[in-house]
């Protein structure tokens, strides 16, 4: 029997075939330290055991509810979870990642404590280690740089600089937003329109979400999470927000970074009124009849609003701070967008 008890935390949790990592997903959930919780899984029409599963976790566990529908795909199955949900606080998880325990409490905590966050993530850990790619392990490390408000609105074009498995947010802003399907990560999306609209999102700075890597990860095997829907979502949302009043923009950078951002931005209308670069080769060239110019020359440019397009970390540090020395404000100024 369902419980008329208003839990604190819904803790969303769509499944697609993971018969296989689902009991273990659970099994970390059942362990939270904090009790006030309900699960939603939302079986994603699965072809495999994931419903009875799932089924059979709630009978032994009245907390764990189970919402069966037809195979929709990832946005689909978030929006139906969504609309159960009966919490203030609404906790994303993948049917194949674990919690460690404390993770709902100390989130919990951590948007009690800053009543002007809208939500939070946290640290990640990569598992199975041993067969890591490098660029998750560099991932992981990003993602454990990222500590406050103010980190995530600096890198958010970047990458998406809180996991989306880690999210905890206030319901009431979730439901406003909802989750939407356009072609790339709803997740990124989602982060990107928080922080458009105003909203804080914070980080507790602690490894709280064991994120599972595998060849049927959905990164993997959608086209909603290549590269190119990458690029797409940052440059639809630089457009709408940091380009809105320019049709005209400078470009630093203009490696396989640069010009796919460039090529994006380019089909919603904005250009480069020119092109800010350090290969020797370049310099005074005309890239699609755009100056390429020295970093030194900025000061002297039209002050319009400059995309960063660098995809090194040492790079974008060395950049950031020649920018403050010349008296250019990041968020105000320019963006870095990897």
């Amino acid at each position: 029997m369902r419980s008329t008890t208003v839990p604190e935390i819904s803790i969303l949790l769509p499944a697609f075939d993971a018969g296989r990592t689902l009991g273990a997903a659970l099994a970390s959930v059942r362990r939270q330290s904090e009790p006030s919780w309900e699960c939603i899984v939302v079986d994603d029409g699965s072809s495999d055991d994931t419903g009875a599963l799932a089924r059979a976790a709630a009978r032994s566990e009245p907390r764990v509810r189970v919402l069966s529908i037809r195979h929709g795909g990832i946005v689909s199955a978030l929006r139906a979870g969504l609309a159960e949900c009966r919490a203030p606080l609404v906790a994303r998880m993948d049917a194949d990642d674990l919690m460690s325990k404390e993770r709902l409490a100390l989130q919990r905590q951590a948007l009690a404590s800053a009543p002007e966050l809208s939500a939070v993530g946290c640290h990640v850990r990569f598992f199975p280690r041993r067969e890591l790619r490098d660029g998750l392990i560099q991932y992981e490390r990003w993602l454990a740089s990222i500590r406050t408000p103010d980190d995530v609105e600096r890198e958010a074009f970047v990458e998406c600089p809180v996991a989306h498995p880690t999210l905890m947010i206030r319901r009431a802003v979730l439901t406003a937003l909802d989750y939407r399907d356009q072609g790339w990560p709803e997740d990124y999306d989602l982060l990107l329109r928080l922080l458009a609209t105003g909203q804080r999102v914070g980080v507790v700075p602690r490894r709280l979400l064991h994120w599972r890597d595998g060849a049927s990860r959905l990164s993997r095997t959608s086209a909603m999470y290549r590269i190119a829907a990458f690029v797409q979502c940052k440059a639809e949302h630089l457009a709408l927000g940091f380009l809105a009043r320019s049709e005209r923009y400078l470009l630093w950078g203009f490696g396989d970074t640069g010009k796919a951002l460039c090529q994006a931005l380019a089909q919603r209308g904005k250009h480069p009124a020119a092109i800010i670069e350090l290969h020797p080769g370049r310099l005074g060239q005309l890239i699609r009849g755009v100056r390429v110019v020295a970093p030194e020359a900025l000061p002297q440019l039209p002050r319009l609003p400059l995309v960063v397009s660098v995809a090194g970390l040492t790079a974008r540090t060395e950049i950031r701070q020649g920018l403050r020395r010349m008296g250019f404000a990041e968020l105000t100024d320019y963006v870095c967008a990897a």
